[in-house]
């Protein structure tokens, strides 16, 4: 089975853009407010991005595995609000700051060590992203990209919409990513041959589950984003019997930063010879 990752444009606009530099607070248990050394690395960090151009700043916090979910989720989110607030104080756009988002409880991947103290101290964090323009040369040669199902495709092919960008902890589009659905729909429109299942993911939770739909309460989130694009896909012509929805929760994490696992995939599930 193939993997197909494509790069999808709002006519001639790059809308992908690359994490190049990250930063991590952490806290101490049960707190959002930030303690003086982890301050004043976060100033230094801020500082340090004075000069550089920024598409967009991603803000988002966690916690360790103690205390309900609903505690966990307002603690992390305090922590992420904490944050934003210094980026604000020193001068940081707003409208730079894309997500500030809580994510309640996590557990690092990969830890090595076996004393739990020092797992949950890692743990109970933010982690910040920052995310820069690509150069003009990589934009020419992508922005050639024009039908994400051009060329050979085979039953089992996976296809990444890497610009179908959700709102942090929604099912709902962001507005830029509105156009890009829009060339999706029209693409498949123009494959009648084609047969798929919308496949929806998430980040950042805790044994694989699901992540909660901050619009409903439910922890169906994977789910709730597949069934959007089934819906809009629907609304634009794409014939129901064609396509299928399924979430698949935080089974198949890509690993890197977590932005990459907040996904939606098609995967063909049988090509029609009549077209």
């Amino acid at each position: 089975m193939r993997t197909f990752f494509i790069l999808l444009f709002i006519t001639g606009q790059l809308l992908q853009a690359q994490t190049n530099n990250a930063h991590v607070v952490y806290f101490d248990t049960g707190q959002y407010n930030v303690p003086d050394i982890e301050t004043n690395r976060l100033v230094l960090f801020i500082q340090s991005l004075k000069d550089i151009q920024i598409e967009r700043i991603s803000i988002y916090g966690f916690t360790d595995d103690r205390g309900t979910d609903n505690y966990n989720l307002a603690l992390s989110q305090n922590r992420a609000n904490a944050i934003k607030k210094i980026f604000s104080r020193f001068g940081v756009d707003d409208n730079l700051i894309s997500n500030v988002d809580g994510k309640g409880e996590v557990l690092l991947r990969v830890v090595s060590s076996d004393n739990l103290n020092i797992i949950r101290g890692l743990n109970r964090k933010v982690e910040i992203n920052i995310e820069y323009p690509k150069n003009e040369e990589v934009k020419e040669e992508e922005n050639k990209t024009t039908n994400f199902l051009s060329g050979d495709l085979s039953v089992g092919d996976k296809i990444t919409l890497d610009n179908i960008l959700f709102k942090t902890g929604y099912s709902s589009l962001e507005n830029e990513s509105i156009e890009v659905l829009e060339g999706v729909a029209s693409d498949l429109l123009k494959r009648k041959d084609i047969y798929f299942t919308i496949q929806g993911h998430v980040c950042c939770t805790k044994n694989s589950r699901d992540a909660i739909d901050k619009r409903t309460g439910k922890r169906n989130l994977s789910m709730a984003r597949a069934k959007y694009i089934y819906n809009y896909l629907i609304k634009k012509g794409v014939k129901r019997n064609r396509m299928r929805y399924v979430g698949l929760r935080n089974k198949y994490p890509l690993g890197g930063a977590t932005k990459y696992d907040r996904r939606v995939e098609i995967k063909i599930t049988y090509i029609s010879k009549k077209g």
